[in-house]
């Protein structure tokens, strides 16, 4: 600590000693009472010692002060900094602990929301779970239901663990050449127990070859499906029309309320038709958009209430 003091002090001590010296040797040269300059000597050192003690306790609170702020993250006293290039450091110090105080405030909000994602997710996986345990105990098992039942459990818990990658940003994206109509007819195939179980039509037209990742092209198109067969009329109808850089899903579903649609891509917006089935987690749009974003393509909606709605996935210009 000391030797910090006098490295911040040294050129006032220099000063005083240049100046004393300079002193000393006028009173030689002119054969000056040097009884004079002791006196004012001893003055001068006694000044000096009260202001050293005075400015080491000062730069030892301002020290303490300035580690209690980095270890600690919090402003002691930093009114002690009255310098003017104290000053300026007093403004950045401020600016840091705010900073760092949004940083904290931000993680303690993601903290919550996640806890709150778990819980719902959990509360999601314990429908399929009874109801399987329910089969099992009673003896009667269908096969069709089974089947629904462990694809909930899976789609749940592939939403979670994609949504938990995203907010830890380690997806990972590997691009090569991939047919959209595939990578569809094979989400079809994996969800034909649910547009079974609601009598649902589908037609599905074109195809389109685009460089993009496989796996996340299918993770966007599950989540608009999925909405497509939840929210769809029993009886309903779904169509996929497949063109050069585009893609149509549509349903004739429930329809999407006017003032929702400009928040639906927002994070856990669920809206009306979410409170409605109280299943709605308000992630998967919300992830849909993410993903395609960083794929370089875009999600438009068009809906209206008991007209269905419409999804456009475009290539972005």
């Amino acid at each position: 600590m000391i030797r910090s003091y006098l490295r911040e002090y040294s050129i006032w001590y220099l000063n005083y000693a240049i100046v004393s010296l300079a002193f000393l040797l006028t009173f030689y040269l002119y054969h000056l009472p040097l009884v004079y300059f002791i006196n004012s000597l001893i003055l001068s050192l006694t000044i000096l010692l009260i202001t050293s003690l005075i400015l080491y306790w000062r730069f030892h609170q301002k020290l303490k002060n300035l580690h209690h702020f980095i270890y600690v993250k919090e402003p002691r006293n930093l009114t002690m900094l009255t310098a003017p290039s104290d000053l300026v450091y007093k403004e950045i110090l401020k600016k840091l602990l705010q900073e760092q105080s949004d940083i904290n405030l931000q993680h303690k909000t993601q903290e919550e929301q996640l806890q709150q994602l778990i819980k719902l997710w959990s509360h999601q996986m314990k429908v399929p779970i009874s109801a399987l345990s329910l089969m099992a105990q009673t003896g009667h098992l269908d096969k069709e239901d089974v089947q629904r039942q462990l694809l909930r459990l899976e789609n749940d818990l592939s939403r979670l663990l994609n949504y938990l990658k995203f907010s830890q940003n380690q997806s990972d994206f590997r691009f090569e050449k991939c047919q959209i109509r595939n990578i569809l007819i094979d989400l079809i195939k994996k969800n034909q127990v649910f547009f079974l179980q609601k009598d649902l039509s589908l037609t599905i037209d074109g195809d389109w070859e685009i460089k993009s990742d496989k796996k996340w092209l299918s993770f966007v198109f599950s989540q608009i499906l999925d909405n497509a067969i939840k929210y769809n009329k029993k009886g309903g109808q779904i169509t996929i029309k497949i063109k050069e850089n585009q893609i149509l899903i549509r349903d004739t579903g429930i329809g999407i309320l006017k003032e929702d649609i400009p928040r639906l891509f927002e994070e856990g917006f669920t809206g009306y038709n979410g409170h409605e089935h109280q299943k709605a987690t308000g992630l998967g749009l919300y992830m849909a958009k993410k993903v395609l974003n960083n794929l370089e393509l875009d999600i438009n909606i068009e809906s209206q209430i008991d007209q269905g709605t419409q999804v456009y996935v475009t290539k972005r210009r």
